[in-house]
């Protein structure tokens, strides 16, 4: 069995990923990080397995879901702008 097929590989990707998303702002990492750990949980679980193609299709398409709930949860507040009445150097 490859390397790529075994769900703890996936599942320490996802915990790397996760910890690179702590030192790099913005939630880039983060929906991959979730794909990575879906992906060995499916395969844990039995309910995936095969090539690695497929096991990449998999992670794509699960770090991409991750990505827009993430997105949708954590996005930036709307009508938030702060407009600013004055300078700090006028006296």
């Amino acid at each position: 069995m490859e390397l790529w097929q075994q769900w703890w590989v996936w599942i320490a990707a996802g915990v790397v990923l996760a910890i690179l998303e702590i030192m790099v702002s913005g939630y880039v990492l983060l929906g991959f990080a979730a794909g990575a750990v879906l992906t060995g949980i499916l395969i844990s679980f039995g309910l995936l397995g095969g090539t690695v193609p497929a096991l990449i299709l998999v992670f794509a398409l699960a770090s991409l879901a991750a990505w827009l709930v993430f997105r949708a949860l954590f996005g930036l507040p709307k009508d938030n702008v702060k407009i600013y009445e004055h300078d700090v150097n006028d006296n």
